[in-house]
């Protein structure tokens, strides 16, 4: 921004001290680093509130762009599509073979001890 150096400081101070005087010096100083600081805070603030306001006008950007591409939600629907379709036989197929495993489990099952002794109860 401003290129000063430790010379121009100094000649600053003294024309300042000359200027205004060893009595009022420190006050006018203690003035000036107060208005400073608050000069600074704001032109940080205003900083920041333009970085945030351009971050999001990107994110706008960004979800137009995505809500204006029709294919990209096609190609989601095909996808989907196609695994709605190959999951189906694929359950299917699973199903049957739950069927069967059942079937087979229930014919090769023995009775259990209990269960014999049910059997053979007389009535």
């Amino acid at each position: 921004m401003f290129d000063v150096g430790f010379s121009e400081l100094c000649l600053i101070g003294l024309v300042s001290l000359l200027v205004i005087g060893p009595e009022k010096l420190p006050k006018v100083a203690r003035l000036a680093g107060f208005w400073l600081g608050k000069t600074r805070s704001m032109v940080a603030s205003v900083k920041e509130e333009i970085k945030l306001e351009l971050h999001a006008e990107e994110m706008r950007q960004m979800f137009k762009e995505q809500s204006g591409l029709p294919e990209v939600q096609q190609i989601l629907d095909e996808t989907s599509n196609t695994l709605k379709s190959t999951i189906e036989p694929l359950s299917m197929i699973q199903n049957d073979l739950d069927t069967e495993t059942v079937d087979k489990v229930n014919q090769h099952k023995e009775p259990l001890p209990i269960e014999k002794a049910v059997q053979h109860e007389p009535k």
